[in-house]
Formats: structure tokens, sequence, C-alpha cells
């Protein structure tokens, strides 16, 4: 299994405990030199809209997880896109990653760690007006304790 460092024990113990590694994970440096290579990546956000609502990475399309509708995504992604999904640590995108894959999409990726790990990694995170910002979205006061970085919002 992929690890990012020490300090993000806490995010590989909940994805060790909850995913079943269904979905390649990409860690966050490896998704940044990626889209700078094909800036043309699909990163699903797979949260809840308020979670998207407080940040998101740029670029992001908001999918959502309860919300998550694949008729839609196949009528406007191409099977062979490459593309990321990602949520608070990598619990509910993988899922999501799993449809995708079994709907035949064939280049899905999951952001190791989410965007917790990509924040705390100390890359940007925007706004709904695409404006940098250190607000995340915390989803709960457990998951909540694995955001070294930013302002956490609860609400």
């Amino acid at each position: 299994m992929l690890k990012n460092s020490l300090a993000q024990n806490t995010i590989d113990e909940a994805i060790e405990k909850y995913n079943s590694n269904a979905v390649e994970y990409i860690s966050a440096i490896q998704l940044t030199k990626l889209l700078q290579k094909k800036p043309n990546i699909k990163l699903f956000d797979t949260r809840a809209k308020s979670e998207f609502n407080v940040s998101h990475l740029k670029n992001s399309i908001f999918v959502g997880y309860d919300e998550f509708q694949l008729e839609k995504i196949q009528q406007e992604i191409h099977k062979n896109d490459t593309i990321v999904v990602y949520c608070s640590v990598g619990v509910r995108s993988e899922q999501i990653g799993e449809q995708l894959q079994k709907a035949g999409y064939t280049n899905v990726y999951n952001l190791y760690g989410g965007i917790f790990d990509w924040k705390n990694s100390n890359y940007p995170i925007y706004n709904l007006q695409n404006k940098a910002t250190d607000s995340i979205h915390a989803y709960n006061k457990k998951w909540g304790e694995f955001i070294k970085k930013g302002i956490k919002i609860y609400e």
C-alpha cells in the first residue's frame, strides 16, 4: 500500500480498514505531476454538495456520493478518459470508482488520502468563487482529526 508519510498513519489506518484497494491509488504528488502533463484529467468530487461548496480541488466536478448518477457520467465522459475520484480520505470515492470501473471506464484512480491528504501536503484547494482557501469541510469530528492543515468546517 502506498504510504505518504509517517505523519499520515491515521489516514493510512482508515484506508486500510475501510477500503478494498479495488481502485488504483494515486498520491497527491503523483496527481500534481500528472495534471501538468495531462491537464484535461477529470477530477470527480464524490463528497456531499455541502462539503464541495466549502472547498474542492481546482477544476473538479461535483458528482456526489448519494447523488451520484452513473447515467449522466456515461453521457458526458468518454470511457477512456482519465478520471481521478476523491472524497475526504478515499473511502466514498473508492465506491464511486468501482461503479465507474464496472461500467467500463478503464483509467480510474482514487486520490490516496483524499482532499485531507491533499491539503495536508500543502496543495491548494478552492472555494466556489474559484479562489484558494484554507477552509476544508471536515465531514465530522472523528474524520476531522485527520486534517493537519487548514481551517476545519463542520457545517
